[in-house]
């Protein structure tokens, strides 16, 4: 036995030891409910998964990570039991290590990043992270203390990920922070676009009042740029936060939009997956056959939500191959796992309608992978003579997203954007407007949680060094 309690030798553990995942509720069970279907692993199991981890001097996990997470650090701490010093060391680079760990692609960043890759199967960093996370909540001391004021006022425009981590930092260092929300409640695509399933509504809330117990105020069913305009924040406040998201649709690249049962992603997950009112009829699924256009974890979602939303059949359509497909693999398993179905290859070229106008089938065509594009990625082209169609009442459009405008006449129109409508910004997160700083899917376009809350992070920081060098 070694000094940190395991039979195993650390440096040569990954040899004896298997990869563990979490446990994992059975697919008929919960394709039925909106539920997390992962638990967490036992104490043993993670001390033994943890002391797989080589301690390698360069750690490759941590450059796969976007925040730089001191992966080995609390992965040596875990692999002792010592569970709450490991979750001090997690939430000190990470302002949501329990969210980040459940909606994390882990197999494209620091998993896909560790040194076992290609010896052995990596670490499962996300399962331990998430254990070390919740235990902390359950057995540790309330840390949350609300600094000393520092006497500067911050407001930050939209609750998703980014400002929440922006928000975070700025009030562990004795800001007056005011979150501004145009929905009811707070906490953007966490609470309303990324299904329970993935990620329950308690987990997002008790982060919520984290930030509340802060300091940290919530101004709901405020929008920006029409009830309150920038010029009014940038003169209440000593800076200003953009981090309002990207929720604009990509639309259809070809003729059909309009017909009845074509609907776009991000509604019909809001719908299922939240309490907040949209202003259109309910997207209703069952027992009607559903194709989802696109290949990103949006349309993970609406697959596997159309599922428990009791779909006849729900279908992703997708023009690339598996190997060349976006979204996680895991929820490309899961997915599976849980009835939906994948034809690659497939690219829709058209809509089919009935008699009476409404919706029956999503005309395609066979592709095929050719050279790659500037991204690397294998450019596909189709087949000729290849054309099909596949039945469908309901067509989900999953093809990304692009920043929201804003209003017009508003003076965040001042703001200066690149040519897709997404805000520059300089290595500090500062806009062309001195004091106005952005961050997340508003100047990157549609990304990860772990990109918004990195972007969060930096802005606080230029916020902090543009405030403390200006003596305000």
């Amino acid at each position: 036995m070694n000094a940190n309690g395991s039979t195993h030798d650390r440096a040569g553990a990954w040899r004896e030891i298997d990869r563990v995942d979490p446990p994992k509720r059975s697919a008929s069970e919960r394709a039925t409910d909106f539920h997390e279907i992962y638990s967490l692993l036992d104490e043993a199991t993670v001390r033994a998964q943890a002391s797989r981890c080589i301690q390698c001097p360069q750690p490759s996990c941590r450059e796969g990570c976007p925040l730089a997470n001191r992966i080995p650090d609390w992965l040596a701490l875990a692999a002792e039991g010592k569970f709450l010093e490991a979750a001090e060391i997690s939430q000190s680079t990470s302002n949501m290590p329990e969210i980040c760990s459940r909606v994390c692609p882990q197999e494209k960043l620091c998993e896909g990043s560790c040194i076992l890759v290609g010896h052995a199967e990596p670490i499962c960093i996300g399962a331990i992270e998430k254990f070390i996370n919740e235990y902390a909540f359950a057995h540790g001391d309330d840390l949350v203390k609300a600094p000393p004021a520092n006497g500067r006022r911050v407001a930050l425009v939209g609750s998703g990920p980014g400002s929440l981590a922006c928000a975070d930092e700025l009030a562990k260092l004795g800001y007056d922070v005011t979150v501004f929300e145009a929905q009811t409640q707070p906490g953007g695509l966490l609470l309303n676009g990324i299904p329970a399933f993935k990620l329950e509504k308690s987990v997002v809330e008790r982060r919520l009042n984290i930030l509340r117990r802060r300091g940290v105020k919530f101004e709901t069913g405020v929008t920006v740029g029409a009830q309150v305009q920038l010029g009014e924040l940038r003169r209440d406040f000593h800076a200003v936060f953009v981090g309002i998201g990207a929720q604009k649709a990509k639309a259809l690249d070809f003729p059909g939009g309009e017909l009845a049962g074509v609907q776009a992603a991000l509604p019909f997950l809001i719908q299922r997956n939240s309490t907040m009112p949209l202003d259109l009829p309910l997207i209703e699924v069952a027992g009607k056959r559903v194709a989802v256009l696109g290949g990103g974890d949006t349309a993970m979602d609406c697959l596997r939500t159309a599922v428990r939303a009791g779909a006849a059949e729900a279908v992703c359509v997708y023009r690339r191959d598996l190997a060349n497909m976006p979204g996680s693999r895991k929820e490309y398993y899961n997915a599976i796992e849980e009835g939906a179905q994948f034809l690659f290859l497939t690219n829709p070229v058209g809509l089919v309608s009935g008699a009476d106008g409404g919706l029956t089938g999503v005309r395609c065509v066979k592709m095929e992978l050719g050279e790659p594009d500037f991204s690397g990625r294998r450019k596909p082209r189709a087949v000729s003579g290849s054309e099909f169609v596949i039945p469908a009442e309901v067509v989900l459009v999953a093809y990304g997203f692009d920043p929201m405008p804003f209003p017009p006449g508003s003076d965040f129109e001042g703001l200066a954007m690149n040519d897709w409508g997404a805000i520059r910004v300089d290595e500090n997160q500062m806009t062309n407007l001195k004091g106005v700083f952005a961050g997340g899917d508003v100047v990157r376009g549609a990304s990860l949680v772990v990109h918004a809350v990195r972007d969060g992070r930096k802005a606080a920081l230029g916020i902090h060094r543009l405030l403390e060098s200006a003596g305000k």
